[in-house]
């Protein structure tokens, strides 16, 4: 049993930042726990959930409040949680290399732990994060610390560059200068960055709900070119070129 160290902090509209103490194996960039809501059968699904970053053997997670069982996270006090994890496959940590990164909305958050482990490879890290508006943007201050170049995009303009993430990614992919692009966010934006990027290699972070997490419930499935793959076993974290994306859900 893991332990909410306090009361989660909110850091954005709808948005709360949980702290739990998470044991070994060390989590990688890229993985997820998955947390058990209630102490009771509704709701009865676990939650998954990114995570953000990971220190002194505490993860730090960011929960976008949708419904009944992020309500309760988000209202939870310090104490004992139900968590399993770290699960999942992790982003591979490019070292002394030009990246480019694209969040959009909630799916920055598996990519700030990515940043931090990329600058600390000594990578030149280029980060366009996107928002709906400014009221959605969460630690900002943090991402920019682990970018030496950082973009900040809404939808309608109240901050930063007014656009989607994908369409200013078509202003700055074209020209190959990047060695490596990473992404999260809704299918859509994933699916034009990896259109975006030409021949250069693009791991994805994919946003399907995970009913059980461990892989058995099969609910999480995804078709890419080498069959069908559990998004929570072999992923979260694919290739981008390897995902059928006319078949992802949008």
């Amino acid at each position: 049993m893991s332990r909410l160290i306090e009361k989660p902090i909110p850091v954005s509209d709808g948005h709360y930042m949980l702290k739990v103490e998470i044991g070994s194996p060390l989590p990688l960039p890229g993985q997820f726990v998955s947390i058990r809501v209630s102490e009771g059968s509704e709701p009865l699904l676990r939650r998954p959930f990114s995570i953000f970053n990971h220190e002194g053997g505490v993860a730090s997670l960011i929960v976008k409040v949708v419904g009944t069982g992020t309500e309760l996270l988000s209202r939870r006090g310090p104490g004992a949680i139900d968590l399993i994890g770290p699960l999942g496959s992790g982003f591979t940590i490019a070292r002394d290399k030009k990246i480019f990164i694209a969040g959009g909305g909630v799916g920055n958050a598996p990519l700030y732990f990515l940043a931090r482990a990329l600058s600390e490879s000594h990578c030149d890290v280029t980060y366009l994060y996107g928002a709906r508006s400014e009221k959605y943007i969460y630690l900002e201050n943090q991402f920019r610390r682990n970018a030496g170049h950082f973009i900040l995009a809404t939808d309608d303009g109240s901050s930063g560059t007014k656009g989607s993430v994908a369409d200013i990614a078509a202003q700055i992919l074209p020209g190959g200068q990047y060695d490596m692009i990473y992404t999260c966010g809704p299918a859509a934006m994933m699916e034009k960055i990896t259109s975006l990027a030409g021949e250069t290699p693009v791991e994805v972070s994919v946003e399907n709900y995970f009913g059980c997490s461990i892989g058995l419930c099969s609910g999480c499935t995804i078709e890419t070119s080498g069959g069908m793959k559990r998004a929570c076993v072999d992923g979260p974290v694919f290739k981008g070129g390897d995902i059928r994306w006319k078949s992802m859900p949008d």
